[in-house]
């Protein structure tokens, strides 16, 4: 039996201080990142000692981040003396179950009131030696236009879906309110800081008050562990996009190892927010989502918050709540309850609720008289006269179905339009026949947890009932499909809660299935209710987290950018950035080297919109070609007439076409092919299906080959085309899996082509080629930016490291951009390849064009 604190004052119930409440009746199993990683780094940390004895030297804290501190706080009007307690309600302090029972928790946020600043240090010392709390203490001006400001009126309807048209819906934007709520997050920060130790600790950073926070954390701390929740929507991006400051808290959200929501839709719009706005796209691994941002991989996390178990038996066992059962049973007489528990505000539904259930009343008038709508309305979080329109309305037509459907004794809708002590809300769940939430849009809302709980009782609920101890018990809901809780309730009535007539049938329907019905939907949503609380919630973030984290300190960080567009560049510590001094250095030392050069995204922008070469690179290649000691390749996927007229003026330019299936060494030689065999019937399969997905996806287009057909999407909508493109490969691969072809997925493409043919095919019959005639290579270049390139870096090596050369040669294995790569070396675009190759042709010249052995540096050269 769940103990509860002996005192019962109806003061402390309303305060919700009332309850000492258990930890959730259910052991989290310890799981620990692999500690040793850092000792890469300081040194000072072995890897191979008793995990325990190493696990104790960690001093890591769990510090919590949100808007307002899990406090209440009071000061004595009299004495002056403040008075804190905790906030038992709060969702900060409930997660504290899911960590180990000897976790260090501290709290960083603000107190939900004003304290003056002659007493703000004696606070702070208070706050942080008894409750491990920090407080922010924002300004009243700036806490204004922070919360009240930026937040509620910018942030919080955009995020639900309500754009400000006009002035009397919603307020345009306030740049002054932006900079309000910067200055706010940065005071966040700081407060940060003064607890932080950065290698150890991780940050946990809750909702869209501090979006931005992740940028100034990580700029302080390039290695900060920090995970961010988001527990409001996120809108899909034609709504986001009206924000103008968009991409400001894109970027600062990527500034996170870890981002949370609750549903996979909210998910999704970020998603293709990021898509859509910074061009980055996202892929599954090993199940986690993730992005690839300068190197870094930030994971997604998508799962619904739950409830405190142990919170809600403890209240159901308490005496009070007994007592207003009994009390709720005789005021209602047998009548059947629907309950409704809400906060006041536009999105919650409440005069749609209502309207429901006179629609209920009318179309059924043998239910009235036997069921009553009871709907508990919590005070508003903000003010303002949508607020103040929406209780009136509400309690207008309240009043109108009372005075058609109502008679004495009965009132068909009865408002509790005050604050509700829990046990009495806990007291109404455990009667309800059916719970109803009619938001037209939230974020994540526990009524429906908090509901199902309630019916499944407790002993002592069970006495107060008068029904036997281990009966079946049953629970309906009805729910709106536009609220987090949603997806995880597939045993509940999901409605649109606009559609007032399907609301209505809904209730019918919940109030009149049958109890075998109602029974196995109730213990499908208990199990995952009581299986996925709070603690779980908690503890699965804080896993991902961890997991999230682990590279930390085994890769090299440097920060870029500034202001908010400030990132974190994250490289392998043996993926470098090719240095122009080094390769020219060992380009001079050698004489039989080989260059092989992808043409798009490496020697050519992607967004270049005229497609040939330009003057600088038809230059850059004379030059490098006209030394007798290279061997000078570009290594396309293009067709063999548009390089060979675009390469006209290269006399002595290698080209292979097709990805290698053309190859020519040179403008007077003649082209040859891969014997990889002459049946290209398969195109007679591929295209009609490719021509299919043309027609239906606007903008793209398709790309004959000799070898191959391509299918190019970089010109349609992003989502679509990306969608279009996993949909064709998946077709493709179907109806050619018979035939002597591959299938491939490139930066925008979808390609089939012979077998055998790849850029790293070519790449190792040039290099034989160049061996079996007595030149092997001393100095082998290759640069790229596709994934077909990263079969040439690893052909090069294999195949120069095969071959019994006499000296080993310099491979330089070069991919164009920061990404995962089977290269060594990266530069950052075509610019950066367009000065090395500059680099490289002007050491050459200055070879060349002297006897002597005086070097020349790159500098001079260029």
């Amino acid at each position: 039996m769940i103990v509860s604190r002996s005192c019962i004052s109806l003061l402390d119930l309303a305060s919700g201080d009332m309850f000492n409440f258990p930890q959730t009746p259910r052991k989290i199993p310890r799981v620990m990142t692999v500690p040793g990683i850092i000792s890469k780094v300081d040194g000072n940390r072995t890897n191979d000692g008793d995990f325990d004895a190493l696990s104790s030297e960690c001093c890591e804290k769990k510090i919590i981040v949100a808007n307002f501190l899990p406090l209440h706080a009071q000061k004595d009007l009299k004495s002056g003396q403040w008075s804190f307690s905790f906030d038992e309600d709060s969702l900060l302090l409930q997660m504290k179950d899911g960590f180990l029972s000897d976790t260090d928790v501290v709290y960083v946020g603000s107190l939900k009131v004003d304290v003056d600043s002659s007493e703000q240090d004696e606070v702070s010392r208070r706050l942080l030696e008894e409750f491990n709390c920090v407080p922010t203490f924002l300004p009243p001006e700036l806490q204004k236009k922070f919360y009240h400001g930026f937040c509620k009126q910018h942030l919080w309807p955009i995020f639900h879906y309500m754009l400000p048209m006009c002035p009397d819906y919603g307020n345009f934007f306030d740049r002054l309110l932006w900079h309000a709520y910067l200055s706010a997050n940065k005071i966040f920060a700081d407060k940060i800081m003064e607890v932080i130790n950065p290698e150890d600790d991780y940050v946990w950073v809750h909702d869209y008050h501090l979006m931005v926070l992740p940028t100034f954390l990580r700029k302080r701390f390039h290695r900060v562990k920090l995970g961010f929740f988001l527990h409001s929507p996120f809108p899909s991006s034609e709504i986001y996009r009206t924000l103008p400051v968009r991409d400001e808290i894109l970027k600062a959200l990527l500034n996170a190892d870890l981002i949370g929501f609750h549903t996979f839709d909210y998910a999704r719009h970020f998603l293709s927010c990021c898509s859509r706005m910074l061009g980055l796209d996202y892929e599954s691994k090993r199940g986690h989502i993730g992005l690839d941002y300068f190197g870094r991989t930030v994971y997604i996390k998508i799962l619904p918050v739950g409830i405190h178990m142990g919170r809600l038996q403890s209240t159901l066992d308490h005496p009070s709540s007994s007592a207003k059962v009994k009390e709720i049973v005789e005021q209602f007489n047998g009548k059947k309850l629907i309950v409704g528990v809400d906060d006041m505000d536009i999105f919650k539904g409440i005069s749609l609720k209502v309207l429901a259930m006179e629609q209920l009343l009318q179309q059924h008038p043998e239910l009235r008289g036997k069921i009553v709508l009871v709907q508990i309305i919590n005070p508003a979080r903000s003010t303002g006269r949508d607020v103040q329109e929406a209780k009136r309305e509400t309690h207008k037509t309240t009043k109108r179905i009372n005075d058609t459907f109502g008679f004495p004794g009965y009132e068909p809708v009865v408002l509790i339009d005050c604050c509700v002590p829990f046990y009495e809300k806990t007291a109404y769940y455990a009667l309800a026949e059916c719970c109803i939430v009619n938001a037209v849009r939230d974020g994540m809302n526990l009524v429906p947890y908090e509901y199902i709980v309630c019916r499944q009782g407790t002993s002592k609920m069970d006495e107060a009932l008068e029904i036997a101890s281990g009966s079946p018990r049953t629970s309906m809901l009805v729910v709106s499909e536009f609220i987090g809780c949603s997806p995880s309730l597939s045993g509940a009535i999901r409605v649109n809660p606009w559609d007032i007539d399907a609301v209505a049938d809904a209730l019918n329907m919940a109030i009149t299935m049958p109890d075998m019905e109602k029974q196995l939907r109730h213990e499908k949503h208990y199990h995952y209710v009581s299986s996925h609380d709070v603690a779980y919630w908690a503890w699965s973030f804080m896993q991902d987290l961890e997991r999230a984290c682990k590279e930390h300190y085994s890769r090299r960080c440097w920060g870029i950018g500034f202001g908010l567009s400030f990132r974190i560049l994250s490289l392998s510590p043996s993926f470098r950035k090719l240095s122009i001094d080094h390769i020219i250095s060992a380009y001079k030392r050698t004489c039989r080297r080989a260059i092989f050069l992808d043409y798009d995204g490496t020697v050519l922008p992607h967004a270049s919109i005229i497609k040939s070469p330009s003057p600088e690179v038809i230059s850059v290649m004379n030059n490098l070609c006209s030394d007798p000691k290279n061997t000078v390749f570009i290594v396309s996927g293009r067709g063999q007439n548009s390089l060979s007229d675009w390469f006209a003026q290269c006399d002595n330019l290698g080209i292979a076409a097709e990805h290698g299936y053309f190859i020519r060494w040179s403008r007077m030689s003649d082209w040859e092919t891969i014997p990889v065999g002459a049946d290209f019937d398969w195109k007679r399969i591929a295209k009609p299906v490719m021509k299919l997905y043309m027609e239906a996806t606007d903008g793209s287009y398709i790309e004959p080959k000799e070898s191959a057909l391509v299918w190019h999407h970089q010109d349609a909508d992003p989502d679509f085309g990306s969608c279009q493109a996993k949909e064709l490969l998946d077709h493709l691969e179907n109806v050619l899996a018979n035939e002597p072809v591959v299938v491939k997925r490139g930066r925008q493409i979808v390609e089939v082509k012979q077998q055998g043919i790849t850029k790293g095919f070519v790449a190792e019959k040039i290099l034989s080629t160049m061996i079996s005639n007595g030149k092997p290579p001393d100095f082998v270049l290759c640069i790229g930016d596709d994934r077909s390139d990263e079969d040439m870096f690893e052909s090069i090596s294999n195949t120069a490291y095969r071959s019994s050369l006499p000296v080993s040669p310099e491979i330089f294995a070069c991919t164009v951009g920061q990404k995962p790569s089977k290269a060594r070396y990266y530069l950052d675009d075509t610019v950066d390849v367009l000065t090395l190759l500059q680099g490289l042709a002007a050491a050459s010249s200055s070879k060349s064009s002297s006897n002597t052995e005086t070097q020349v540096s790159f500098e001079s050269s260029v």
